[in-house]
């Protein structure tokens, strides 16, 4: 992260790739591997990092608050 209120490039590749959808099971991880040179449990963790940021809600609201929709519901159903 930057302390210039913008997010790395690959910050905001994982913003990129998460408001994309995806064709089958897999292609969303084979697509991480392969474009994002990353396992995709590093990317889940920076994704999960990237939903409590300033920054990345500015960069990306539509895709921020989609997904912090998704983590509250997943927690009132726990």
């Amino acid at each position: 992260m930057t302390d210039e209120g913008r997010l790395t490039a690959t910050e905001a590749a994982v913003l990129a790739y998460e408001g994309r959808t995806w064709p089958g099971p897999g292609a969303k991880e084979r697509a991480i591997r392969e474009g994002l040179g990353m396992a995709p449990v590093r990317y889940y963790q920076l994704l999960n990092a990237l939903m409590d940021d300033p920054r990345a809600l500015a960069h990306a609201p539509g895709t921020v608050n989609r997904l912090r929709r998704i983590r509250e519901a997943q927690r009132a159903r726990r």
